[in-house]
């Protein structure tokens, strides 16, 4: 799977737990790991990454998700980096690694993710961005949206809500841009799940 970043990052959420503690050297430092297909990530303690924001990401940071792929075929680095919620209803079982993830704090939320917590697959970087369907992680298609929530239509709701203070007041779509993952609170995912049953505003 291919999602909207070339250097890639499998985070096995089944196998967190137990990589964590297998791999702790001597001194009690996580040491280089290889994942399941053989890509291999550090997750070092001392990382220079680490900031206010990485730090914030605990378990029990989100228990709702947005998560972006490039629809449409791109070219990166000489690999297509396309891959759609239909190119992941088509997966053995409909269920995908999530890899592809180069921004830090993206990978840290990647890794604060649980089991069977819900995402929304949003279509990005194509002619009409939006939130196309559901999926659990990591990553099993759930279904498809009753309709296409298109990005325009949630920065109507966006700037709305900044005035009233509506659910998506904060929404990370809007204010943290670039990031491919991010969290959502369950208002906001409730109230995007509501949109499904109403005609675009």
């Amino acid at each position: 799977m291919r999602c909207c970043f070339y250097i890639h990052l499998i985070w096995k959420m089944k196998n967190r737990n137990k990589a964590n503690e297998d791999n702790k050297g001597p001194a009690g430092k996580r040491t280089k790991t290889k994942n399941p297909v053989g890509t291999s990530a550090t997750m070092g303690n001392s990382s220079p990454e680490k900031t206010s924001a990485s730090k914030n990401c605990g378990k029990n940071l989100s228990s709702y998700w947005l998560m972006k792929s490039e629809p449409e075929s791109r070219l990166e680095k000489g690999v297509d980096v396309k891959f759609s919620i239909e190119d992941l209803q088509a997966q053995p079982k409909q269920t995908a690694c999530w890899d592809g993830v180069r921004n830090y704090q993206a990978r840290n939320f990647l890794r604060a993710m649980q089991l069977e917590q819900e995402a929304f697959f949003y279509h990005s970087n194509c002619k009409e961005p939006g939130i196309a369907g559901l999926v659990k992680v990591d990553v099993q298609f759930v279904r498809m949206m009753k309709r296409y929530i298109t990005l325009a239509e949630l920065k109507t709701h966006y700037q709305a809500h900044k005035t009233t203070g509506g659910p998506l007041k904060n929404m990370a779509l809007f204010t943290r841009q670039r990031l491919s993952i991010q969290p959502l609170t369950p208002e906001e995912f409730d109230f995007i799940l509501s949109l499904e049953e109403k005609e675009p505003s």
